[in-house]
């Protein structure tokens, strides 16, 4: 299942964060940690995504004792240490539950729209990386548009459709929890601002 929300319109924070609840509803979370898992690199625009969301969330959710949030502007989850971030959370974690964020490319209508998917994510996919699968669902931003420079494309992304796109998921995800565990240690109020 996948869905397709766009990023402009002024209800998809709410829209995805409902949806999200829904998943995560559906599933048997007791004992089990959420992980955030916020995938991608500081040093690109288009690749960006997972970084700044990672940034965004971990000041409102570092308090609640069952959500931890990996891969910021300050410590990136990209390629070269995906795959010993993912060991080590499970060495410390046990069997958390994943929200995998990464950056996408795809067709020119989409740029600017998030998707939402059950199961994991194929990270690097769009510039022909082999890494692994990750994830129980799913968040993806569609930065730009897939082609044969994919690379080149993620250099010349728009700063303006990364950041429309990092509120509203960050948004989404803030509404999500908020809904989910009420808990008063986070006082943020998740607002929608558009680039």
């Amino acid at each position: 299942m996948l869905i397709y929300y766009d990023s402009k319109k002024d209800m998809t924070p709410l829209l995805m964060g409902h949806d999200i609840t829904k998943m995560l509803n559906a599933q048997n979370l007791h004992n089990r940690r959420i992980v955030i898992l916020c995938i991608g690199s500081d040093r690109s625009t288009g690749d960006c995504l997972g970084p700044l969301i990672g940034y965004k969330l971990s000041g409102p959710l570092k308090l609640h004792p069952y959500i931890s949030v990996f891969g910021t502007l300050q410590a990136p989850v990209h390629a070269v240490n995906l795959v010993s971030t993912v060991n080590s959370i499970y060495e410390s974690l046990g069997d958390p539950y994943i929200i995998a964020i990464d950056a996408s490319l795809g067709r020119h209508d989409h740029i600017g729209f998030v998707t939402l998917g059950t199961g994991g994510l194929r990270p690097g996919l769009g510039v022909k990386k082999e890494l692994p699968e990750i994830g129980d669902i799913h968040i993806t931003g569609i930065v730009n548009v897939s082609g044969n420079a994919d690379t080149r494309l993620l250099q010349t992304t728009r700063l303006s459709t990364i950041m429309t796109l990092a509120d509203v998921i960050t948004d989404g995800l803030i509404y999500t929890f908020n809904d989910m565990y009420s808990y008063q240690d986070i006082t943020y109020q998740a607002s929608y601002r558009r680039a």
